[in-house]
């Protein structure tokens, strides 16, 4: 059987320079990598039917949008495999719904929210009252990712019906839409990655996604402090190893946690995307990964 110190499950190309990072990490360290990718997966499941192949920690970028790849999850699972952001955490997390309640009983702001059903549960639902969220405001599923059914700036209720039957099965949120102060020349909207109990908090645009790294200087001047003890508590309450979080500062001075939790982060470089991580900031989140293979497998 050959064994390996950390599987790797992905699917999305734009992944790629992420993982050359990790990879390197690993063989600069003598740590072995298993990359299961689509190319791969079929060879790989007969492998591991036949107990051909095993690992010691588990980290998947997969398996939320390609079924195929949970034989890996239910490996690890079932071994007891130390598993970066486990399944159970991590589809947790993927309820904005759980984690809307659970970010509130932390003490975490977040916006004023009506929760609708599915339209196939209850096509016709009562009028509802939008004045406590005032207009525009914010669709979202309560389950999803990659802003798949997201809606921005409606302002209807003929709006809501219309994306409840355009995603039958799904139960929505209907959110206030959070104006950030300004904050010198820019809007005061963050998105703060965490990794390893390691923050890195960045300014990010919400009409542009770009990032800008919050430099500690900024965070002195501005009181931003308050970001990575809200990232903090995200990590205690989600359990999570990595994810981003959004969270914007109102008028009112309020840290609002907009967009709770994302597990599987967005993880290109800035220098090859606009819209991408700034590189020493994924350069660092590789690094991190590659220190909890290392700190699992008892490699000094």
């Amino acid at each position: 059987m050959n064994h390996y110190d950390l599987c790797v499950a992905w699917n999305w190309p734009y992944d790629a320079d992420f993982m050359d990072l990790l990879y390197a990490y690993c063989l600069d360290r003598n740590l072995t990598v298993l990359p299961v990718t689509p190319d791969n997966l079929g060879d790989l499941l007969i492998a591991l039917r036949r107990k051909q192949i095993s690992f010691g920690v588990f980290f998947d970028r997969a398996s939320e949008d390609d079924a195929e790849f949970m034989a890996f999850v239910k490996w690890a699972i079932d071994r007891d495999t130390f598993y970066i952001n486990r399944h159970e955490h991590a589809s947790r997390s993927w309820n904005k719904g759980a984690m809307h309640f659970a970010l509130i009983d932390a003490g975490i702001y977040t916006p004023y929210t009506i929760f609708l059903p599915a339209y196939e549960e209850q096509p016709q639902i009562e009028i509802i009252d939008v004045s406590r969220i005032g207009e525009p405001f914010i669709i979202k599923p309560v389950n999803g990712s990659g802003g798949e059914g997201v809606c921005l700036d409606d302002t209807s209720l003929k709006q809501i019906h219309e994306v409840r039957k355009m995603y039958p099965d799904s139960s929505f949120l209907v959110q206030k839409y959070i104006v950030p102060v300004e904050l010198g020349s820019r809007p005061a909207w963050f998105r703060v990655l965490y990794c390893n109990n390691e923050i890195y908090t960045c300014w990010w645009h919400p009409q542009t996604h770009f990032y800008i790294q919050v430099d500690p200087e900024e965070e002195s001047i501005y009181r931003l402090e308050k970001l990575k003890e809200i990232t903090r508590t995200i990590a205690e309450v989600t359990g999570l190893d990595i994810f981003s979080t959004e969270i914007a500062l109102t008028a009112e001075g309020l840290f609002v946690a907009v967009d709770y939790v994302n597990d599987q982060p967005d993880m290109r470089l800035q220098s090859g995307a606009a819209d991408g991580v700034p590189d020493l900031i994924v350069h660092n989140i590789a690094k991190q990964i590659g220190q909890l293979v290392k700190a699992h497998t008892g490699i000094v």
